[in-house]
């Protein structure tokens, strides 16, 4: 019988965790017995996770772009949760949909900040902890957007490369250290992303994924968890997942 890593054995880190992806992820890692670490700046939302979820959850208000902070918060986890040996850095946003000469600089430096510098504060933080260990698992949220171009995802999509690349660079620096490294690659997921992409406007949102079946936050959650309960000598480096409804576009051309 294939023998699956036992969830009780792992300690969890969740960045995002309030909402979609993030939220979904701790609940699916908790409930099957993991001690889990959720992040993020809402505190009502991680405490309402902690009522939810009971003693194997840890609410850790914090903002991952400040570096700081976060390796102040890191280190005064209580000793349960302290050897954390998952780590799903999976805060990140899209803001705005305009092209590039049209699109908010604030919106674009926001991406950075969270997408990319967020992330590498992340990792920077526990990564080494880990390879002193001999044993941990590094997962991203990354995106198809980080492969496939569209109209208004300049930025987003140049975030998500970068998560990509980074993903595979991190593997060469962690060869022969047992910490495994995944990134999670979806295409249209429900969750609030669309309605912070669109700075709050729902009729905006809500027709991004009208009359379709797209994917749910806890689709992506169980390929986190299924890509971290995998034998420790198995390592997921890319898993891209799309709803059925979605596939890829004719390549645009201008005429005239």
């Amino acid at each position: 019988m294939y023998q699956m890593l036992d969830p009780a054995t792992l300690t969890v880190l969740v960045t995002g965790a309030t909402s979609g992806i993030g939220a979904a992820s701790a609940r699916r890692f908790a409930l099957a017995g993991a001690r889990v670490i959720g992040t993020g700046r809402r505190a009502d939302r991680l405490i309402a996770l902690r009522d939810e979820l009971g003693p194997n959850f840890h609410p850790l208000e914090v903002d991952v772009r400040d570096n700081a902070a976060l390796l102040a918060a890191l280190a005064g986890l209580p000793e349960g949760f302290s050897a954390i040996n998952v780590v799903f850095a999976n805060a990140g946003l899209a803001l705005g949909l305009e092209p590039a000469q049209a699109a908010s600089l604030d919106d674009w430096e926001a991406m950075i900040d969270t997408n990319i510098k967020g992330l590498l504060y992340t990792v920077k933080a526990t990564l080494p902890a880990m390879v002193a260990r001999g044993e941990g698992h590094v997962v991203f949220t990354g995106s198809i957007a980080g492969d496939y171009p569209y109209p208004g995802g300049n930025t987003y999509g140049a975030t998500k490369a970068f998560v990509k690349q980074f993903t595979l660079n991190l593997m060469a620096d962690l060869a022969g250290t047992q910490v495994r490294v995944t990134n999670i690659e979806p295409g249209m997921v429900e969750t609030e992303f669309s309605l912070v992409r669109f700075h709050g406007d729902e009729t905006k949102s809500g027709s991004v994924y009208a009359n379709l079946q797209p994917l749910t936050a806890e689709d992506i959650a169980e390929q986190v968890f299924f890509t971290c309960t995998l034998p420790r000598h198995v390592n997921v480096n890319r898993l891209q997942v799309l709803p059925t409804c979605q596939s890829f576009s004719p390549l645009k051309v201008t005429r005239g």
